[in-house]
């Protein structure tokens, strides 16, 4: 039954197309809300008319693509299948209605972990601005499995990840490299001389919280060379987590993206370790299937200019 829907999605020039852009946005619409009558208020057409498109569509393709449980509508598997080609189709149109008005197209959703959001994505942003003054971008920051969850289920565009994520929807490419340093207050006991590892283990931490790539590749490295870390504080902020470290509250393990100029005002120092140097790969996903259109690849690829 998919391959009758990707039949009918990707048919000859020729071919008499079965079904149009807006039962394809309808479709979106009641796939994103789970209800024809929610649907009909983002399309603006009436509950029976969002129903109707869905049921032309559905005849179209010879195929329900909904589970009826009770009052919801849930994709099935043909839905499933569909949801992508139907995004980036409506995304295509609505760049080539730009080109052709001269109106603005759809903003661009990303989504980006935190380490990113905040200190690796803004400058980029603003950079893309001004060389189109007529994109919008719309950023979300969150810990990487929102990331990868808001990308999963098509709610981004888009999305920048820290941690070795995987999903069987993702594609996920590699970005830019990226090294965590162990930093404290200049007054913590161990700024100065070289920390060993019994001290660094029996020292208090302050960390992310679980779920953040940071505290993935933070637990990986430090359980892997300390058997163990005690615990003290676990924030879901970055600059709450520095706070507490200039404090002399406890020792922090961050991107150097993130402290860079905290260690370069003097605010905190980086602590001289014993353990071997902590690389990891930033990474950006994309649901499989989907088809990027043109402002979405050349925004990647103005991301990976320096």
């Amino acid at each position: 039954m998919i391959d009758k829907i990707d039949q009918s999605v990707h048919s000859a020039p020729s071919a008499r197309l079965r079904y149009s852009l807006r039962q394809l946005e309808v479709f979106v619409a009641i796939a994103r809300s789970g209800s024809a009558r929610h649907a009909a208020g983002r399309v603006a057409r009436s509950q029976s008319a969002a129903s109707s498109a869905l049921a032309e569509l559905e005849s179209a393709l010879s195929t329900p693509l909904f589970d009826r449980i009770g009052r919801r509508l849930v994709l099935n598997e043909n839905g499933r299948a569909l949801l992508p080609v139907s995004i980036a189709l409506l995304e295509q149109a609505n760049e080539l209605q730009a080109l052709l008005t001269d109106q603005h197209v759809a903003p661009l959703r990303v989504a980006a972990s935190l380490t990113i959001g905040e200190y690796l994505l803004p400058r980029r942003i603003a950079s893309w601005q001004q060389q189109h003054p007529g994109s919008v971008i719309r950023l979300a920051i969150a810990n990487t499995s929102a990331v990868v969850a808001a990308v999963a289920g098509l709610d981004a565009d888009l999305g920048f990840i820290e941690g070795p994520q995987t999903h069987p929807d993702l594609e996920v490419r590699p970005w830019l490299s990226d090294e965590l340093v162990i930093v404290a207050a200049s007054t913590h006991p161990l700024a100065t001389g070289r920390a060993s590892k019994n001290e660094l283990a029996a020292a208090t931490w302050i960390l992310r919280e679980l779920g953040s790539g940071t505290r993935q590749a933070t637990d990986a490295w430090l359980i892997e060379q300390l058997g163990q870390v005690k615990v003290g504080f676990e924030l879901g902020s970055t600059e709450a987590i520095k706070q507490l470290a200039a404090a002399g509250t406890g020792i922090a393990c961050l991107s150097r993206q993130a402290v860079a100029a905290d260690i370069a005002s003097g605010r905190l120092v980086e602590l001289q370790t014993t353990l071997p140097t902590a690389k990891r790969r930033l990474a950006i996903v994309m649901r499989r299937g989907k088809l990027l259109g043109q402002a979405t690849q050349n925004f990647m690829a103005h991301c990976h200019m320096p």
